[in-house]
């Protein structure tokens, strides 16, 4: 299986402290070495970043950790292959255009059996499992609205489309447009808010300790969204299985329901 990381926040915000954390379970302290990427949306553009060696000894992720990108949102994945071979084309996250907007996506788990018919504008590069759920879901959004709509019926048709995609087995995923995050739980996922009053945070695969009080300022407000928790001394909230949140400016929104 892999892992995911998500940052949504309310104010641009860099994620070199949670990425130095999950890098290395790619390859260091857990086993997730076929490969790894990070997307960072800036406006209505990308950076996207991916390699298909180990985010714990990638040249890329040294310079990524050193390099403070500030996004308002980002999706990251270290990958431990199981459907398609470990190549740059099936390295997560992967990229997307829908209404002229990118879309960003990554998954963890394996789904079996799934191969829905795709429309000639959304069709894998690669031959995983992920980038051709991620492909149905772009098309069945794009046939049930004709321009982006408001995140909570975009959140109402996600909730229809993803039983036909989770049922063949497990579906953890996060996806992005820009103006949210959506995260979806089989299994395993959890998130954590930081928010004034910010206190410290230790890292659970990395010694570093960061004194949140004093690198933010008023207003910043950020949900971490990861398959296991990065810090070894703050709460974590475990999602339900089967469950679908969204998160917007830094907080989940009450409405998602399950």
């Amino acid at each position: 299986m892999c892992q995911l990381l998500g940052l949504n926040c309310a104010t641009p915000t860099d994620a070199v402290f949670s990425f130095t954390g999950f890098r290395r379970r790619g390859g260091a302290t857990d086993t997730h070495a076929d490969g790894w990427g990070v997307a960072f949306f800036e406006g209505r553009g990308v950076r996207l970043f991916i390699d298909p060696d180990a985010a714990a000894r990638s040249p890329m992720a040294d310079f990524l950790q050193r390099y403070p990108i500030r996004s308002r949102n980002v999706i990251a994945h270290v990958r431990k292959a199981t459907t398609g071979a470990v190549a740059l084309e099936n390295t997560h996250p992967f990229m997307r255009e829908l209404w002229g907007r990118y879309w960003v996506f990554a998954h963890n788990g394996d789904l079996h059996g799934h191969q829905p018919k795709l429309h000639r504008h959304f069709r894998p590069v690669g031959d995983t499992d992920s980038e051709r759920a991620f492909c149905w879901l772009l098309q069945e959004l794009d046939k049930s609205h004709a321009s982006l709509p408001p995140v909570p019926e975009l959140t109402a048709t996600l909730r229809e489309l993803i039983p036909h995609i989770s049922r063949h087995g497990t579906f953890n995923f996060l996806l992005s447009c820009g103006d949210a995050m959506w995260a979806h739980c089989s299994t395993h996922l959890h998130y954590r808010v930081r928010d004034y009053p910010f206190s410290r945070a230790t890292l659970a695969d990395e010694d570093w300790t960061i004194d949140f009080s004093t690198v933010t300022q008023p207003g910043d407000r950020v949900a971490v969204i990861v398959t296991t928790p990065l810090t070894r001394d703050e709460v974590w909230i475990p999602f339900a299985p089967g469950e679908l949140r969204v998160f917007v400016d830094g907080a989940p929104m009450t409405d998602t329901g399950t």
